[in-house]
């Protein structure tokens, strides 16, 4: 009954909600389970989902019962560890042969800390009857999103996408502009906002209870170190094979088409390693690819697909890249500059045409510390600061104009960071408008923020730990989940199993990286499955080639889109980097993606009316 879907739904604790609006919120969310839905009245609360069926079809319907009916429950995502969470409910009559019925039971013997037990991504509401109680909560590393919002009555709305809220009347849609000053810092927007106030995000490993007027939200989850007893590599290797291993099979059960992504790294080609090792059949594959071989994979990719047998597809991102962002723009109702939601979007598009469900390896880069910027953090600890001071200038002007990914540009970013302190390197390495720029593009007094990204701990755990708790739920999760689901295809992410990446925080530094080469332990324990040359790939990412295609490609979209003046930005500063990305002197390209992205995502979801009426 693994049914990763979406949820929407009203509590109203003086009187009875509307059950036609919780109607209007699910079709703003068809596409998460286009397979079925319903409805569902329980007094004061209205529960509402789509379902997309990939195990258990025939009894996998929601919403889910305990045997008095009391407690109900619809649910969004997958509990891996099901079939014994059943074996232990052996004095419950739980339905089916999956994994949702179990929920309602779990709460039955230990009401809300019940979440303790589930292993896997999900986000639910359970409304137990008795007490007049609303239970929601998120996974714990955030796989499944959920926000909510308190409307002018009282009533407390929940969904799984934010689109769906904008569907009920009462809902403001006023732009937090500090939220958005975030999000010109980091490309996403942090924490529980959405960039619309009054809409929160419940954030990963919590929980909300809400009984009558009263609502609070608890941290039931924190990401540490497992415990471990282990000295030599070889006892720490042989724990990473298994628990990389376990995590993989676990995620394999599915009554439907199943395959993976693959982009060429280390992470997927471990994955897809694993999965065809545990298959009796081929594994199906799907890469994507650009003519630009600086942001071309495939080659690698291919290596892994000929070595397993794999059935394997490539998509030649070839369309017509103003064309697309419509599409884009219309999926992602949240703020998101992440370059890599447009091939996600893509690949995910081309691999539901043949599966429905995807195996991927996100999150091995923050679970054994993958980050190019962990390893330089490390190494600019070791950078006299008055030296990087000294030089950075001179390489920064050696590198104007460059790519990105050029070793000219990548040298400049690594002496700017070692010349800053210690407590803003971190920051300093994920900023797409630095301060300094910022200022000079807003014309709200009051702006830019402060905006620091501050580690918790020393070191890559340190490191870790903040990417986990900023970066993994705020910016690559959302990407993932929203690009996905867009065309009702499930990803799994074995790399982020709250077991493994609790391995991965408790790893010696030694196997985490050396030099500015980062994940030693999952190289050393997967070489012998992963062909030679891509055992040995660096860190490169799933870029795309934004310089190009703001000279080229996105040229007008961006002059037209980007000459909207909303009194947010000065229109000269906005000018000035459009002008300077197409001379050459400098590259935007990522900035002015981010701009691109956020205006689009106003004309999209806050300026475009889809409420409906209240009866």
């Amino acid at each position: 009954m693994f049914s990763v879907c979406g949820i929407a739904g009203l509590y109203s604790p003086n009187g009875a909600p509307n059950p036609e609006l919780v109607d209007a919120m699910r079709a703003a969310i068809v596409h998460r389970g286009p397979d079925e839905g319903s409805t569902d009245v329980f007094g004061p609360c209205v529960l509402g989902h789509q379902r997309l069926r990939v195990l258990d079809l025939e009894l996998g319907f929601q919403p889910v019962r305990n045997e008095t009916g009391e407690v109900a429950c619809v649910f969004n995502g997958e509990i891996y560890n099901f079939s014994r969470l059943r074996e232990e409910l052996g004095g419950h009559d739980v339905r089916g042969t999956g994994d949702t019925s179990v929920l309602p039971h779990l709460y039955e013997e230990d009401e809300a800390d019940f979440v303790h037990r589930l292993r896997g991504m999900f986000a639910f509401a359970l409304w137990d009857g008795a007490r007049e109680r609303l239970v929601l909560a998120r996974d714990r590393l955030g796989k499944k999103p959920l926000v909510w919002t308190r409307l002018t009555d009282g009533t407390l709305a929940f969904a799984s996408e934010l689109k769906a809220l904008l569907r009920l009347p009462g809902v403001e849609r006023e732009v937090d502009l500090r939220a958005i000053d975030e999000y010109l810092s980091f490309q996403y927007v942090p924490g529980e906002q959405t960039g619309l106030r009054g809409i929160h995000r419940l954030l990963p490993g919590h929980r909300l209870i809400a009984e009558g007027e009263a609502l609070r939200i608890e941290r039931y989850w924190t990401p540490a170190s497992a415990v471990i007893d282990a000295s030599a590599d070889e006892e720490w290797l042989e724990i990473v094979r298994y628990r990389v291993r376990e995590a993989v099979e676990l995620r394999l059960a599915a009554d439907v088409p199943l395959g993976a992504l693959l982009s060429g790294g280390i992470d997927s080609s471990v994955v897809v390693a694993l999965m065809a090792q545990a298959s009796s059949r081929p594994v199906r594959t799907f890469t994507v690819g650009f003519e630009d071989g600086r942001y071309d994979e495939r080659e690698y990719a291919r290596a892994v697909a000929d070595r397993y047998g794999t059935v394997h597809e490539e998509l030649a991102i070839e369309a017509d890249v103003a064309d697309t962002l419509p599409r884009l723009a219309a999926a992602f109702d949240e703020p998101l500059g992440d370059e890599a939601a447009f091939p996600t979007f893509l690949i995910s598009e081309q691999a539901r045409q043949h599966v429905t469900v995807a195996l991927t390896g996100d999150g091995g880069d923050e679970s054994f510390a993958g980050y190019e910027r962990y390893a330089a953090h490390r190494v600019a600890a070791v950078v006299p600061s008055a030296a990087a001071r000294l030089a950075a200038p001179i390489v920064r002007r050696a590198s104007s104009g460059r790519e990105p990914r050029s070793p000219v540009f990548r040298a400049a970013r690594f002496l700017d960071v070692a010349a800053r302190p210690r407590s803003a390197r971190y920051t300093r390495l994920m900023e797409v408008f630095p301060r300094e720029l910022r200022a000079r593009l807003w014309a709200v007094e009051g702006l830019p923020g402060m905006n620091l990204l501050l580690p918790g701990a020393r070191g890559i755990t340190g490191l870790q730990l903040l990417d986990v708790e900023t970066y993994l739920p705020g910016d690559l999760l959302p990407k993932a989940d929203i690009a996905s689901m867009a065309h009702s295809l499930e990803l799994r992410s074995p790399l982020l199993d709250h077991r493994v990446v609790e391995l991965g925080l408790a790893l010696p530094a030694s196997l985490k990286t050396r030099g500015l080469t980062g994940k030693i332990a999952l190289r050393r324990a997967f070489a012998d499955d992963l062909p030679p040359e891509v055992a040995k790939r660096g860190k490169t990412g799933f870029g795309v080639p934004l310089g190009r295609w703001f000279r080229k490609d996105l040229r007008e979209l961006a002059r037209d889109v980007l000459a909207t003046d909303r009194g947010w930005f000065h229109p000269a500063e906005v000018r000035r980097l459009l002008d300077e990305h197409e001379s050459g002197r400098a590259d935007h390209g990522h900035r002015l993606w981010c701009l691109l992205m956020l205006e689009l995502w106003v004309r999209e979801h806050v300026e475009t009316s889809t409420l409906v009426a209240a009866a």
